[in-house]
């Protein structure tokens, strides 16, 4: 894997994990104000689920990682072998 196939992995695996983590914790305010989203979050804490994120997908990333360098996932059946 080439540092710019990391970086790009690194990215896709937490965008995909933003969004399971997005939900946590949303709960729409008791009285929405007039012209506002009631469905919308009173604290949506972006900033603690962004951090939650990455704390994540650092996790995930270094297993996808040490599965492709173990061998374990391999991509020359789909694509063929090097030549």
């Amino acid at each position: 894997m080439t540092w710019f196939t990391g970086i790009l992995l690194y990215v896709l695996i937490w965008w995909i994990l933003l969004f399971m983590v997005l939900p946590w914790g949303a709960r729409p305010p008791e009285e929405p104000e007039p012209g506002h989203e009631p469905g919308a979050p009173a604290r949506p804490m972006l900033l603690r689920k962004a951090v939650v994120t990455t704390l994540l997908a650092a996790v995930v990333w270094l297993v996808v990682y040490a599965g492709i360098r173990l061998e374990v996932v391999t991509f020359e059946a789909t694509f063929g072998p090097k030549e």
